[in-house]
Order: structure tokens, then C-alpha cells, then sequence
């Protein structure tokens, strides 16, 4: 390992792996508050001191500002140079969230880098795997149109939108948008669903206000779907 000017260091162009701006923030940071961390895990180059491993690090300590860097050298073939970008940045294993919750503070782990699922008691259970088929049937009275939805936000929004001096064609544009911020109560939602007749049960269920699962085709594909995009998220947001 030696230590090198940074403008010596060339990024890598076919490297697969990137950060999005909040987690490319919190790397930066980490950086500054804790640089000695770079001196254990360099920046792996080629002879030619082209990035082989820790292209976002490299960015994010241009970001820094720092002048110089850590990097460790490998004399490798061209096959084993294109082994090791990949395998570098693949993720394995999976987070033990029980023991990160009991262990260490959500806050921290959440400014070093780490996306932890924050749910209170209250949702644990909406945010489960383990969900079970709904089944619309009237449990109270049926509740008025009022209390299924909120659009206080979206209503502030069009007026905004109405009082500014904008064109006609990008006022209807962004009332569309703000619309988007209308909070359906699903909950109020499907006992209204129970309640109603045929003809408005149907059009519920073609505008997806409620979901009809058919011998639990969305149930087990919800699951899968799941486990693949957590999966996936951990290899996408690993360092």
C-alpha cells in the first residue's frame, strides 16, 4: 500500500456499481469524520492506477476535498482485474436487524450509510412478509366519503398553483401532479368497499382502491417480490 496524489488515480468507466445522492452524502461524510478509515481499506489500481476497487470512495474523497489517497497496487491479468470489479461489489450475506436494533443506535448506523427500516409497533405489523389474503366484510357502519381520504395537501398545492402567473397548459400540468397527494385511508377505504353494492365494489376494484387475490397470486408474489428487492438492495447499497 502506498499513498498517492489523487489526480494520479483514474476512475474506473466500466465500473457497475453507483450511489445515489443521500447515500453518496453520507459516504462523503463518513470520509471526513473518520479518515483513518481509508488507511485499512485502500483503493485497489492497476499498474496503470485505474480503479479496480472503491471508484464511489475515490469519488467521494475528490468530494472531501482531500489531495491524497491510499491505494493498493495489484500486478493482475486483464481476466483477473474484470474477476475482482465484480466480485468486489457483490453483496453477501444479509443484516441481522434484531441484533443491529439491539445492539447498536438507529441514528448512527443511519449517518455512517446504512438504510435501517425504522417501524414502530404500531406498523410492524402492516409491514410484514407474513400477510394474509384481505377479506372485505362490514366490521362497523359504513363511513362517509370524507373519511377516506385526505386532500388538504393536495388542495393547498392548486391553489397555489391557480394564484401563480404560470401558463394555463402548466397549471393543468402540475394540478395533475399535486393531486398525487391525496392520502387514501385504506383501511376506512376497504370497510366502505364491504358496504357498498355491485356496481361501485367493481369500479373499486378496477381503479386498485381495494385488491381482489385470486387463489393468493398477490400474497406469494408480494413475498417473493419482497425478499428479491431486499436482496437486491443489499447489493446495490453495500460498501
Amino acid at each position: 500500500m502506498e499513498t498517492i496524489a489523487i489526480s494520479k488515480v483514474t476512475p474506473n468507466s466500466d465500473n457497475p456499481r453507483y450511489i445515489k445522492d443521500e447515500k453518496f452524502k453520507k459516504l462523503v461524510q463518513s470520509l471526513r469524520d473518520f479518515p483513518e478509515m481509508a488507511n485499512v481499506r485502500p483503493i485497489v489500481v492497476n499498474k496503470e492506477m485505474v480503479v479496480l476497487g472503491g471508484n464511489m470512495r475515490l469519488k467521494a474523497m475528490q468530494e472531501a476535498g482531500w489531495s491524497e489517497v491510499p491505494v493498493q497496487v495489484v500486478d493482475w491479468s486483464e481476466e483477473k482485474q474484470r474477476e475482482f470489479i465484480i466480485k468486489d461489489n457483490v453483496g453477501f450475506g444479509e443484516w441481522d436487524w434484531d441484533e443491529l436494533a439491539n445492539t447498536w443506535d438507529a441514528e448512527e448506523l443511519d449517518r455512517w450509510g446504512l438504510d435501517v427500516p425504522i417501524i414502530n409497533k404500531e406498523e410492524e405489523e402492516k409491514y410484514t412478509s407474513k400477510i394474509e389474503t384481505p377479506v372485505y366484510e362490514p366490521k362497523k357502519d359504513k363511513p362517509s366519503h370524507s373519511q377516506l381520504y385526505d386532500d388538504s395537501k393536495a388542495k393547498e398545492l392548486i391553489d397555489e398553483i391557480n394564484q401563480s402567473d404560470i401558463s394555463a397548459d402548466d397549471k393543468a400540468f402540475l394540478i395533475l401532479a399535486a393531486k398525487r397527494h391525496v392520502v387514501f385511508n385504506f383501511e376506512e377505504v376497504a370497510e366502505f368497499y364491504a358496504h357498498s353494492d355491485d356496481k361501485v365494489q367493481r369500479l373499486m376494484e378496477r381503479s386498485a382502491m381495494v385488491i381482489i387475490d385470486f387463489n393468493q397470486a398477490i400474497e406469494n408474489g408480494f413475498v417473493e417480490l419482497s425478499q428479491e428487492i431486499q436482496e437486491n438492495f443489499m447489493q446495490d447499497y453495500e460498501e
